[in-house]
């Protein structure tokens, strides 16, 4: 069966697209690729995102990020030479504008919430192809927080029987997937570290390159400090993190600079990644691509072997877009793919929403 996956993260910085051919002897990426949001529409997206806000907006957005979904899934289908007509199905994450895992007080009762934007049946209308889409809130119902996702597709691509792995992926959020040796599904641990690159793309926008500026710059003792104190990283998993916590609030707050930033990433990864025996980290996402960032993980963890996913046959830029195309496959098969040790869902459910 072949699915394309269809995911834009917490970085708002574009749309990333995998084509996988799945199937119960295994999965090969058929074709990759990114779509860039224009400025305009990536500011839009911002202001809509953990901000007040209209309900016009964010109908809006929602159509108008269904449209793009669906062109940036026919422009990678052309670059890859696939034609659009060979996809039996698509999974699309959408854009998160709000995650709220953990209940509030709202109107007398205790109220848990998300919202993802990109109208799934958009995409379906505009490619001719059914889309399952809205993943996180079939876990939030029966308990869960949504997030992380990730384990599934981690649990599957890296578990071995002789080796302790945690796999690292760094995006606009970084999070971790602990898979001990010989790990059974329920053995999986995951949860969000802290901030990934959302923090330093605020500060060097779009981003810091290979982590110049970072290199370049001095880090504020003080208060990375004070900023390592914060009750989250010491918190036990599960647990997620988003730009609720480190926006443009948490950059005005604080007054952080792009080598602190960079430095309070590397640490809390660090930090949360020494709490569980490790024989490898296997790290993907965009951040990645920064070397600065890189080389102070690898200083925090001696003796650790730090690999990036690649060389375990997974593009580091498409893994979260290859998780969509698998969690999509899984549910239309109506099998549950939620990790409930890595959310704290009560159970494990079938995810997303079908739009034919």
């Amino acid at each position: 069966m072949r699915v394309a996956g269809l995911i834009s993260g917490t970085s708002v910085d574009g749309i990333d697209v995998a084509i996988l051919d799945i199937g119960e002897g295994g999965m090969s990426l058929a074709g990759a690729g990114s779509v860039a949001y224009p400025a305009d529409v990536r500011g839009a997206i911002l202001a809509a995102s953990n901000a007040d806000t209209h309900t016009a907006a964010i109908a809006r957005l929602n159509f108008f990020l269904g449209e793009l979904f669906a062109e940036a899934l026919l422009e990678v289908c052309d670059r890859a030479g696939t034609p659009v007509r060979s996809i039996d199905l698509i999974g699309s994450h959408g854009q998160t504008i709000f995650h709220e895992g953990e209940p509030v007080q709202f109107l007398g009762r205790r109220v848990a919430s998300t919202m993802q934007i990109g109208e799934g049946a958009i995409i379906a209308r505009r490619t001719g192809v059914p889309v399952i889409s809205d993943f996180r809130v079939g876990d939030m119902a029966a308990g869960g927080r949504g997030a992380p996702l990730v384990p599934f597709l981690d649990y599957r691509l890296f578990r071995s029987e002789t080796v302790s792995r945690i796999a690292l992926n760094i995006g606009g959020i970084a999070n971790i997937t602990v898979i001990p040796r010989g790990a059974k599904p329920e053995d999986v641990i995951a949860f969000d570290t802290g901030p990934g690159n959302m923090v330093m793309d605020q500060l060097a926008p779009p981003y810091d390159a290979d982590g110049a500026k970072a290199r370049a710059g001095a880090v504020h003792q003080a208060l990375l400090d004070q900023l390592l104190h914060d009750p989250y990283y010491a918190a036990q998993p599960p647990k997620t993190a988003g730009r609720e916590q480190y926006g443009p609030d948490f950059v005005a707050r604080t007054g952080i600079d792009i080598a602190t930033a960079a430095e309070l990433t590397a640490r809390t990864i660090a930090m949360a990644i020494r709490n569980y025996e490790a024989g490898e980290v296997i790290v993907s996402g965009g951040g990645v691509h920064n070397g600065y960032l890189m080389e102070r993980i690898r200083a925090l963890l001696p003796g650790v072997r730090v690999a990036t996913s690649a060389e375990y046959g997974m593009d580091i830029d498409a893994k979260e877009a290859v998780l969509f195309a698998v969690l999509a496959y899984e549910s239309w098969f109506g099998r549950p793919c939620n990790v409930p040790s890595a959310t704290g869902a009560r159970l494990a459910v079938v995810l997303g929403k079908l739009s034919r």
